[in-house]
């Protein structure tokens, strides 16, 4: 059984994704152990609460140094248990440390083509409307794994979606999220608690 500590900031979709595939046995020999937030009373929380799950809020806030918050993200992850890291909307960098303890065993959703609108300051929103700006006619979402860049990580799996002429970034931001998000990371996962991923010279291999 794969044990999954998902991490979040917002509102949750793709958690939700996870848990109801999880539920429906779309991803196999899973249990999703506890969700850690960087927000309090965030609708990810709510999410997890009525699924059962146990959650956590670490605010940035609240510590008197970046690192004691790493430490303590970092402990509360190593309590849990957790053999897979899952990014589902998490908006703050990872700990160097972090990344190194858990390589190859995090994973993040990133909403574009990877290499396309990745890396530092391309996030929520600001994806989509960069992506009409260019004038783009596909889009898609990417699964990752993590590692010490951003957004740089070997790519798992992804999934283009079409850019329609009328699109607004809200309204592209849930067709991708629809068509793409919470169909690949789902999948992802369930590739990963198969055994069938492996990391190869920088590049994702499917067994």
């Amino acid at each position: 059984m794969l044990k999954v500590a998902v991490l979040v900031s917002g509102g949750g979709t793709n958690l939700q994704a996870l848990i109801d595939a999880v539920g429906s046995g779309s991803i196999e020999n899973t249990e999703i152990v506890k969700v850690i937030s960087n927000k309090s009373g965030v609708k990810a929380l709510e999410r997890a609460e009525k699924a059962g799950i146990p959650s956590e809020v670490i605010r940035k806030a609240d510590f008197e140094s970046a690192e004691a918050f790493d430490r303590a993200l970092i402990d509360s992850i190593d309590r849990s248990e957790a053999e897979l890291i899952v990014l589902a909307g998490f908006l703050l960098v990872l700990p160097p440390a972090l990344v190194k303890k858990y390589e190859n065993r995090i994973i993040n959703i990133h909403p574009s083509l990877i290499p396309s609108f990745c890396g530092k300051g391309y996030y929520g929103l600001k994806v989509h409307e960069e992506a009409l700006k260019r004038g783009v006619k596909i889009t898609g979402a990417t699964v990752h794994f993590v590692d010490e860049g951003c957004d740089s990580g070997p790519i798992i799996l992804q999934k283009a979606v079409n850019i329609m002429d009328n699109d607004t970034a809200e309204v592209l931001q849930k067709r991708v999220m629809e068509e793409a998000e919470w169909k690949i990371l789902p999948e992802a996962v369930n590739l990963i608690a198969a055994g069938r991923i492996k990391v190869s010279n920088g590049k994702v291999e499917l067994t």
